[in-house]
């Protein structure tokens, strides 16, 4: 059953950042009633915001290119954790939804996710509860996760045999890893032995094998063509020896990998040929709303690649305003570590605006954020250039590493290309 809140949920109210200091919390669904402008001040800054164009243009590309592989889309949820978005995830095509965690998972399934995969060990005795519980309240719904040891399957079985009235096994999918890297087999003998182990199990099916290559991406074709090779290779012989032996439990197998920086390079490996259907399964999440900056440059390298240059463009912003400009050279914004990604690199002016303008202007290249404080960005520029900016006037600052700004947000604007807020997401961090 899906949960009304999550569909149509309040927004606003005491500390809801960027949302404007006098208006009543409101519904989802209405806040484009109210015709509030970004550029005309309607929002105090700073201000998250997802460019409506932009965003139906991502989800429209990967979708074609998943299908043009040959393979589904199980988008990232961790990304955005918000449920509008998983919802236009799902009406673009995607299979599922993939999940970090169990509370992750539940949220999905209660705002209306019908097939989720937990691209993570579960263990623990709640969390096993708690998929238990859902699969049983939601009709229809299907939940999958990683499973990477045996001892991790002897914690499955104890909590299995514990329950009054055992419940139907869960789906998993055997996870590979890569040394030196995060979890996963990391080598073809553990792999198959636990293979066996699963298949021999009451508590579980094995319907299928699941990897991750994106921590190791470099953005270097060649270097990051010859990891997903290794990898996927394996996934094709621990697949093709399971098969021989019989020990996988699902009519359809699943086959699952793909961060969003070299998602091209692991989709053929997705298909391994095999006597059962097989449907392969990208993991991609940040292409949602792409970045200004890391995953821009992942993509650059990923043109190289493909026959045509890829559809996806920066979508999301965070404005914010020149509160001073105590010297030559320097300019603070109304944004800091709080509401603006810095873990890979410092946010990138993309815009400025000065009222009475009739739209913003690209950010003079020269234009720089050197540092960030909680609630300060630093923006260095030339101070004898003929354009700097002056207090009061507004900065649109792209982000590198979509994820970590997501999770500074409980709620987003979307804007159309005027900067009018046509409708808005809540987030769940």
């Amino acid at each position: 059953m899906t949960h009304p809140d999550l569909v149509d949920p309040w927004i606003g109210g005491p500390g809801a950042k960027g949302y404007p200091h006098a208006a009543a919390p409101l519904r989802r669904s209405s806040i484009a009633a109210q015709h509030w402008n970004v550029l005309r001040g309607d929002l105090p800054l700073p201000a998250a915001v997802i460019r409506r164009r932009a965003l139906q243009g991502n989800l429209q590309w990967m979708q074609q290119y998943a299908r043009a592989q040959g393979v589904e889309l199980a988008p990232h949820g961790k990304t955005p954790m918000s449920p509008q978005i998983f919802a236009a995830q799902l009406a673009a095509g995607a299979w599922g939804i993939t999940f970090a965690n169990v509370t992750q998972a539940r949220l999905g399934l209660l705002a209306g996710v019908s097939r989720g995969l937990i691209a993570n060990q579960v263990l623990a005795a709640d969390d096993l509860t708690a998929i238990a519980a859902l699969l049983r309240e939601q009709a229809g719904a299907r939940l999958l996760f990683l499973v990477d040891s045996e001892a991790q399957l002897e914690l499955i079985e104890a909590w299995w045999r514990a329950q009054p009235q055992p419940p139907a096994a869960f789906e998993v999918l055997l996870e590979l890893g890569l040394d030196g890297g995060r979890t996963g087999c990391r080598g073809h003998e553990p792999a198959l032995a636990l293979a066996r182990g699963l298949h021999a199990s009451p508590a579980v099916q094995l319907a299928g094998i699941e990897c991750y290559e994106g921590l190791w991406a470099k953005g270097d074709s060649e270097a990051d063509r010859a990891l997903a090779q290794r990898l996927m290779q394996r996934v094709q012989a621990l697949a093709q020896q399971c098969e021989r032996e019989q020990l996988f439990d699902t009519d359809e197998l699943l086959f699952s990998a793909g961060g969003s920086a070299i998602f091209d390079l692991v989709a053929p490996g997705l298909k391994p040929a095999l006597a059962r259907p097989t449907r392969g399964l990208l993991r991609s999440g940040c292409y949602v709303t792409h970045d200004h900056g890391s995953y821009k440059r992942y993509m650059a390298a990923m043109d190289g690649r493909l026959s045509c240059s890829h559809g996806l463009q920066a979508a999301l912003e965070v404005w914010t305003r020149v509160q001073s400009c105590p010297e030559p050279g320097l300019a603070l914004l109304t944004a800091g570590k709080r509401d603006v990604s810095y873990d890979i690199e410092m946010p990138i002016p993309a815009w400025w605006f000065a009222p009475g303008q009739a739209a913003p202007e690209p950010a003079p290249a020269d234009w720089k954020v050197s540092a960030m404080n909680d609630q300060h960005a630093y923006l260095r520029f030339d101070a004898a250039a003929a354009r700097t900016p002056q207090v009061g006037e507004l900065v649109g600052l792209g982000i590198s590493h979509p994820c970590t700004t997501f999770d500074k947000w409980r709620w987003m604007a979307i804007v159309d290309d005027d900067y009018d807020v046509v409708d808005a997401i809540v987030t769940y961090f």
